[in-house]
C-alpha cells in the first residue's frame, strides 16, 4: 500500500501530464458496514469514466481505468480498509492511500490532482507515530486523536533482533558466540553471567539499529512525534542509545502486543494531546504577534497575493472549511465561484498547495481553535 509521506512532495505536488484522475470515498473498517464500499467505488469509477469520455473523446481510456477495475475486484483490499480511501492516477501513476479519516465522495478528471483532502491529513497537527518495542521484535503504528493503525515498516528497518544483528557490521563474530553450557571446570553461574552479558549486548545493538533506521526511514520523512511503547525495563536502554530528535519524553510503559488498537490510541492520545494543544497555542500566539506587527493577515485576497509572491511562511487553514473560487498562482488574484462548477476548486486548498510549493508551512486547525473568522490566517516571511 502506498504511503502519503513517501509520495510528498514528489507525487502530490509535482506536475503530471493530464488527464489526472482523483477519487475519494469514505470506507469502513468492519463488516457489515464495509459491504457497500466496493459498490460505491465502482459507481465513482463510472463517473470518472464518463468525464474521461467527455473531455478526451479521441483517447483510449481503457489503460487508465484498468487499475481501478482491478482494485474494485480485489476482495482482500476491501476487507482491510480504514476510514477513507484516496486514489490518484495518470497514464503512468496509480497510487492508493488508506486514510485514517473519512473523506467526502468525489471523482475528478482534471489537469492536476485534487489533493486538498490529502494535504489536510498530512498537515493536521494531531498526528503521531508509536514505536512498539520488545527485546525480540519491533512494530510501528501511526495515529491521530481518532484512530491508530499498524503501518508497514520500511525495508531498511529490522523486524526482529536476529534481523538486526545479521545487518550489524560492528559484530562480525556474533555468529560464533555460544550462550550454552559453561566450559568444563567453569561454574554454572559464570556461564549464566556470560549468557546474560551477551543478551544485553545484543539487545543494545538491536535497539541502536532500530533507532537509526526508524529515524531515517520514518521520523525524518514524516516529522511526526514518536512515542515509545515498551516494557519499563527497556525504556532506559532505548533512550540511552537513541539519537532520534522526534522521540517524545513521555512513553507508554507496557508491551504494545498486550494492548488493543483502541487501548493503544487512548493511551497515546492522553500523552499527545498536551503537545498538540501547545503546538496550536504557539502557532496562534505567533499569528497574533505577527498580525500586530503587520506581518500577519487574515484577509483572503491579501494572503493570496502574498502567497503568489512567496511571502507566506506559515498559513493556518480551518479544517472542513471551503471557499469556492479560482486562485492565479502567478498574479495572486482570486475569483469567487461555486463548487458545483466542475472547473472550480477550493481557494483554501489552492493557496495552501502553493504555499507548500514555495517552501512554506501549512497547518490545518479545527474550527473551534481557528484564530480568525475567514478560514485562513497567514504569517509572512517579510
Amino acid at each position: 500500500m502506498d504511503a502519503l509521506e513517501n509520495d510528498y512532495p514528489s507525487v502530490l505536488l509535482a506536475v503530471h501530464a493530464p488527464p489526472c484522475l482523483s477519487l475519494y470515498q469514505q470506507t469502513h473498517r468492519h463488516h457489515p458496514e464495509n459491504q457497500q464500499d466496493s459498490i460505491r467505488f465502482r459507481n465513482l469509477v463510472k463517473g470518472i469514466e464518463t468525464s474521461l469520455r467527455q473531455k478526451y473523446a479521441t483517447r483510449d481510456t481503457r489503460p487508465l481505468l484498468a487499475p481501478f477495475h482491478a482494485l474494485a475486484n480485489n476482495r482482500e483490499f476491501w476487507n482491510h480498509t480504514f476510514d477513507g480511501l484516496a486514489v490518484l492516477a495518470t497514464s503512468d501513476i496509480f497510487k492508493v492511500y488508506r486514510l485514517q479519516r473519512p473523506v467526502a465522495e468525489l471523482g475528478v478528471v482534471a489537469d492536476s490532482f485534487h489533493i486538498k483532502p490529502l494535504i489536510r491529513i498530512l498537515q493536521s497537527a494531531d498526528r503521531y507515530q508509536i514505536l512498539g518495542l520488545t527485546r525480540r521484535n519491533v512494530r510501528l503504528f501511526e495515529g491521530n486523536r481518532d484512530a491508530v493503525d499498524e503501518i508497514d515498516l520500511a525495508p531498511e528497518v529490522p523486524r526482529t533482533i536476529d534481523d538486526a544483528l545479521a545487518r550489524d557490521p560492528d559484530d562480525p563474530e556474533r555468529r560464533n558466540r555460544v550462550y550454552g553450557s559453561a566450559l568444563p571446570g567453569a561454574t554454572t553461574s559464570h556461564g549464566t553471567d556470560v549468557k546474560e552479558e551477551g543478551l544485553a549486548s545484543d539487545t543494545e545493538r538491536f535497539f541502536r539499529t532500530v533507532d537509526r533506521a526508524v529515524l531515517e526511514q520514518h521520523s525524518r520523512p514524516t516529522g511526526m512525534p514518536l512515542l515509545l511503547a515498551a516494557l519499563p525495563e527497556h525504556h532506559h536502554l532505548f533512550r540511552a542509545v537513541s539519537r532520534n530528535p522526534f522521540l517524545a519524553g513521555e512513553a507508554i510503559d507496557t508491551n504494545p502486543d498486550a494492548l488493543s488498537l483502541d487501548a493503544l490510541r487512548e493511551r497515546a492520545w492522553q500523552l499527545m494531546q498536551p503537545h498538540y494543544l501547545r503546538r496550536l497555542g504557539g502557532l496562534i500566539e505567533r499569528f497574533g504577534s505577527a498580525k500586530s506587527n503587520s506581518m500577519g493577515d487574515e484577509d483572503l485576497a491579501r494572503i493570496a497575493a502574498a502567497a503568489a509572491a512567496g511571502r507566506v511562511a506559515t498559513v493556518l487553514i480551518e479544517a472542513d472549511r471551503e471557499i469556492p473560487g479560482h486562485f492565479d498562482p502567478v498574479t495572486g488574484t482570486i475569483e469567487l465561484d461555486k463548487l458545483d462548477n466542475p472547473e472550480i476548486d477550493d481557494l483554501l486548498d489552492d493557496i495552501g498547495v502553493h504555499v507548500l510549493k514555495t517552501g512554506g508551512e501549512v497547518v490545518i486547525v479545527p474550527a473551534e481553535r481557528m484564530p480568525t473568522q475567514t478560514g485562513i490566517a497567514a504569517i509572512y516571511r517579510y
